[in-house]
């Protein structure tokens, strides 16, 4: 028999440079396993998660529900195709109608692929309203909406896009919380405003209500969609199911992927009747979306989500993290802004060191996140605990007070 090889951290980064395109700046770490709030690598040393793949994984990692859901999933049937009815679809489609305001749902593979099905689907409904002028997308300076060309011409971060022009035409970029501005862009070629309740890549900027109530109020009065992007927001992120509930403000069209699996990919549109229209046998599709395995995964989210009132927790812990957060903005003067709400949080630095935190960070067993060279991003699971927060927040103060000093 063939003697297994050890694999190590080496050995990755020796694949990564033979064999992997080179997309992604990673950390030095290979992670091996993971359990709940905690991660360990190749060398058996454990880490708390407040990334938890960019806030992909709500409940925790390996969760024994959701390994199960899957496990018998697996073992029944894994993919057949949207030629085909399955359960699970059924079941999770039916569900998510029950917990929000939409009553139709498609599924896709991740929330890249849902915001680039949106766009076709209210155009597409707008052209059969409306006609043909009714094309355009409003959306905000800073927001992040995916990848793709349709998806990416959403985007409002230039940066971004400007290697890959020319991007689709009929998108609009106006600034966040603008409200005016927002206004002025609506017009009568708009086919829908696409906007993120809070900004999670652009540096998790928060909605003000007086904007997204604002926003809805102009799309009714205008005649126009408004499609709430809530990839990062969704699946009790903020401490409710869906961040717009927070507003008291109901979409035409929602976008949710991340947290729906608690870890594997799946995307959804959500829409109302009256747009779900717009959608036809023929017109949009995809080969793995709504496949068995990945709704039974959520559908085991959703009720990990309510029984262990893990958004709850998301409310009290959020809360208490960030009150920490402003307390070392005042204790080391490090900090220009604390911003966010529930389990997504965020900490704008006065320097341009937020890099060299998260490799510190690292260092000493917790993981976190830096949106560029300011800006540290905090996604943990939501069954994160006050004290697992103390403990980050310690190697945190320890290491801005010494940067402040000019220690690091």
């Amino acid at each position: 028999m063939e003697e297994k090889m050890e694999y190590d951290l080496e050995k990755a980064k020796s694949q990564e440079r033979d064999y992997l395109m080179e997309n992604y700046s990673r950390l030095p770490v290979l992670f091996s396993h993971g359990h709940g709030t905690r991660l360990w690598d190749d060398t058996g040393k454990e880490y708390v998660d407040f990334v938890s793949g960019l806030g992909a994984c709500v409940a925790g990692h390996c969760h024994a529900e959701i390994i199960a859901a899957v496990a018998r999933q697996v073992s029944q049937l894994i993919h057949v195709t949207n030629l085909y009815y399955t359960r699970p679809q059924g079941e999770l489609a039916e569900m998510l109608c029950r917990y929000t305001f939409a009553d139709r749902v498609f599924f896709c593979n991740s929330g890249t692929e849902a915001n680039e099905a949106a766009i076709k689907l209210v155009r597409k409904y707008m052209r059969q309203v409306r006609g043909e002028d009714r094309y355009k997308v409003v959306s905000a300076l800073k927001s992040f909406h995916g990848r793709t060309y349709g998806a990416l011409a959403a985007t409002g971060q230039p940066d971004k896009a400007e290697p890959f022009c020319p991007m689709p035409s009929g998108f609009t970029h106006v600034p966040f919380n603008d409200l005016a501005a927002l206004e002025e862009a609506v017009d009568d070629t708009t086919c829908a405003v696409l906007l993120e309740p809070i900004q999670g890549e652009g540096g998790v900027y928060v909605g003000e209500t007086s904007y997204l109530k604002g926003a809805r109020e102009i799309c009714s009065e205008k005649g126009t969609l408004l499609v709430l992007d809530e990839v990062q927001t969704g699946m009790g992120r903020t401490g409710a199911l869906f961040a717009h509930e927070h507003y008291g403000v109901t979409p035409d069209v929602m976008t949710v992927a991340k947290g729906l699996a608690g870890g594997l990919p799946i995307g959804a549109v959500l829409a109302n009747a009256e747009v779900a229209r717009g959608f036809v046998p023929g017109d949009h599709g995809s080969t793995f979306g709504g496949n068995p395995v990945v709704c039974a995964a959520a559908l085991a989210v959703l009720m990990v989500l309510h029984e262990e009132k893990l958004m709850e927790n998301a409310t009290r812990v959020g809360g208490y993290f960030k009150d920490r957060l402003l307390s070392l903005q005042r204790n080391t003067g490090a900090i220009r802004e604390v911003r966010g709400m529930g389990l997504m949080l965020a900490a704008e630095l006065e320097e341009k060191m937020a890099k060299d935190v998260v490799l510190c960070c690292l260092e000493r067993g917790y993981v976190v996140n830096n949106i560029g060279e300011d800006i540290l991003r905090f996604l943990p699971p939501l069954s994160i605990s006050t004290r697992e927060v103390d403990g980050l927040l310690e190697v945190l103060d320890e290491l801005l007070a010494a940067s402040r000093q000019g220690g690091a």
